[in-house]
Parts: structure tokens; sequence; C-alpha cells
């Protein structure tokens, strides 16, 4: 079949299937975002005299049919079809006749790309936000529940200060409130509409790039038409890194859960049916769902290297090697909201040991206590250490297990309500309900 592009000479089957790789695959994540587009655009070029009204009723009509289709999971892309865009319009065009020729006015398959990623994107990153926001509340109702419970506190991996369960979930769950910073950064560069840019150059139609903006819920436009094309590889790069950021305290949450989970530590447990066991040996109960999102998140954090491995230095306008980072995004999306939902679904089974600091070896946990006791009862801080670090030597170190931490933040003052109320701020920063409300606008007309 000849593409819609084609004029009298057909690409060589080898390039065809080289440089076309995986698009259709991933083309079809974006098909409702392509439709939508679609829907927005066509009422624009009706508001401009390049429509006619019963075309336009014939055109709406028809996507959203094909809308229904795609959210039912009966869209595919004809292998002979080069993407989801010209599978679309052939449909129309099939089904409705010249009408469904006339959507591509004023636009090119540039932005017709542009705007379905941003969608694709805005859509994802309020998945992320969801979840993340989820995994947060947890974390913060765990710090509430065992704040008083104390474990090991270590630097250079080497026993040092008391800790508390309450700090220790604490830290993950801010640590998320300011990931989503990052993902807030992300989504007000994504929340802008690139449709009307063109092949990167305008048009010479007089387009409403306003209104497109507003049916599809856009905060605004990218408003110059070369910026809008160089803003894909931007765009990628920036989530990238927000992504990276959740993958990180991810990472690291991860790693702390396997090396808690195992004998030496036995700092917190979770149920049989959580953990694999092994082959030869019976007593085994591996933390295998926390060793994958390790690997996971560590794969993720190189995500905006690659994306920059992509795009660096490449002159503005439109390459097609852009289409390789939805290669890397995609993917990347699923694989972070997976291990966000995963870390909330196993912290809602976590058991922790209540009991850690009985153990003897524990003892020089409190070594800075002491110190403190004898600075607030009026001796020299250095003349204290002294005292305490010759005890220790002599093993006549007999440690008051008590803890007074009081100041924002420690044990005693955890600051989960400030840190609750940060999270609030920024997450009333992200206008979910307008972009919904304009989605559902334009698929019910």
């Amino acid at each position: 079949m000849a593409k819609i592009w084609q004029k009298s000479v057909t690409v060589n089957e080898l390039v065809e299937n080289f440089t076309v790789g995986r698009d259709r695959e991933f083309d079809l994540q974006m098909a409702a975002f392509d439709v939508l587009g679609s829907l927005a655009h066509t009422q624009m070029l009706e508001s401009i005299g390049l429509m006619s009204g019963d075309d336009l009723q014939l055109v709406q009509k028809e996507l959203k049919n094909i809308y229904k289709d795609i959210e039912a999971g009966e869209f595919t892309i004809q292998p002979e079809v080069e993407d989801v865009h010209s599978q679309v319009e052939m449909l129309l065009t099939q089904r409705i006749g010249d009408a469904g020729k006339k959507i591509h006015s004023g636009r090119s398959r540039n932005d017709q790309v542009l705007v379905d990623l941003k969608l694709f994107f805005r859509h994802e990153l309020q998945q992320v936000v969801e979840e993340t926001e989820t995994l947060f509340r947890q974390l913060i109702e765990l710090s509430e529940k065992y704040k008083d419970v104390l474990l090991p506190g270590y630097t250079h991996l080497q026993v040092a200060m008391p800790s508390s369960f309450g700090l220790w979930f604490g830290a993950y769950a801010e640590s998320l409130a300011d990931d989503l910073e990052m993902v807030l950064a992300a989504w007000k560069i994504t929340n802008k509409n690139p449709l009307g840019s063109a092949a990167g150059y305008g048009s010479s139609f007089p387009l409403n790039r306003t209104l497109t903006t507003k049916l599809l819920g856009f905060e605004s436009l990218n408003y110059n038409v070369v910026y809008a094309q160089m803003g894909r590889g931007k765009t990628e790069r920036v989530i990238a890194q927000a992504l990276s950021s959740i993958a990180a305290t991810l990472a690291k949450m991860a790693m702390d859960q396997a090396l808690y989970l195992s004998q030496n530590f036995a700092f917190v447990s979770y149920p049989d049916t959580l953990t694999t066991g092994s082959s030869i040996m019976p007593h085994k109960k591996n933390p295998d769902v926390w060793e994958i999102m390790r690997g996971k998140c560590n794969r993720l954090q190189a995500l905006p290297n690659d994306v920059a491995m992509m795009t660096t230095n490449l002159p503005s306008g439109y390459h097609r090697e852009l289409q390789l980072l939805k290669e890397l995004l995609f993917p990347a999306f699923t694989d972070l909201k997976n291990c966000l939902h995963m870390a909330t679904f196993m912290l809602q089974n976590i058991s922790v040991n209540k009991d850690i600091l009985n153990d003897p070896k524990y003892a020089y946990l409190f070594s800075v206590e002491e110190v403190n006791r004898m600075v607030l009862s009026g001796t020299p801080f250095r003349d204290a250490y002294k005292q305490v670090g010759y005890a220790i030597e002599k093993g006549e170190f007999n440690p008051d297990k008590q803890v007074n931490h009081t100041h924002e933040g420690s044990i005693g003052n955890l600051g989960n309500d400030q840190i609750t109320a940060g999270m609030d701020s920024v997450l009333k920063n992200f206008d979910f309900a307008k972009v919904e409300a304009a989605i559902q606008n334009l698929v019910q007309r």
C-alpha cells in the first residue's frame, strides 16, 4: 500500500523495515492521543473556514468511533501502514470519504507526533504522580506507626547512632516529595501545545493555536514554531531526569530492604508468599521483589544519559533518530509505575523487629548520647568524648538506652505533618482536573 505522503517512488523494503523499526509498536500506545489531537485540530479547521460544518460533523463522529475502538482494544496498525497517524487518516477516508482527507490541512506529521507525545507524556506523568503519592502516604503511615521503634543508624556501614523506623520510613517519604518537584518541572514543560508548528516553520493558513491549546487542556503554547520542534528531545530529557530522580529513591530503599531482610540484620520481615526460596537451601527467604526493583531503578537512572546521547549536537529541525526516543521513554514509564506499585504493595505487608537494640553489639550506638549527657551536665565536649572513649576501650561502657531527640526532623520530632504539607503543596500544582475535563469535553461532544 502506498504511504499517504508517497508520490511515484516506492521505498526499498529493507530501508523501510530499518527506518520504521519498532515505531508501530509504540505508536499503538499513542493511538488515543492521536485521535484527541485530530478532534481538536478539525474543530479549529472548521473555525477558520478550512472545513465545512457538515464535514466536521462527519469527521468528529467517526474519530470518536475510532477512539472507542482504541479504548476497547480493537484498534490495530496494519503492517503495510507506516504509523498511527496514517492508520487513523486511512480509516477515516475509508469510512467517510473525502472529508477524511481534509484533517491534515495545516499540520505536518512532525507536529502531529509532537502533540501525540505531549499528550501521552502528560497522561503517563499523571499516573507516575498518582503512584508516587500512594507510596508517599504509605511511608508516612508507617513512619507514624513505628516512630518509637529504634533501629541502628550507620555511617561507612559501621554502627553509628540510634535511628528509628519513623526516621527511616519518613526519609523516603520526604525524598519522594522532592522527587515530585522534578516531575512538576517535567509536567510544566510537557503541558505546552506544539500543534500548529507544522514541520517546524509554521503554516500560511490562519491557524488558531490558542483554540487547540484550550481544547486539549494544555496550559499554554510552545509559541515559537522552531522551538516547538526543538522541544522534541528536550522534553524527553527533562522527563528522564524526573523519572530517574524517583528511581534513585526507590533503588536506595530497595537496597535497604534487601539488607535489612537478611539474617545478619533481621530488622524487617515479609510473609513467605512475598519472598522466594532456594532450589537447595530450604531456609532462604530471598527479597526478589526488592532486588528486581533495585535493578530496574538503577537502569532507569541511566535514562537521562541515554536521551542525551541520542539528541546531543543535533541541529534544529526534525531528524529521524528522534523516533528512537520512544524506545527509551515508553518502557521507562511502565517500569517505574510497576516499581512504585510494587513498593507500596510490599510495604503494606512489612513487619518490623521491635527488639533490635537488645542485642549487645548495638550498645555503642549510645556513645554519643552519653557524651551529650555529660556535656549537658557541664563537662567540656572534648573531655566527655575522651572519657566515654576510654570506657569503651576498657569494656566498661554501660549505656543508658534512652534517647532524647526533640529538634525538628529528629527521632522525637519527625516533622511528618510538615513533610506531608510540603507534598500536598507540590501536588496542588498538577492541574489534573483541568486536563481531564478538557479531554472529556473533546470525546463527548
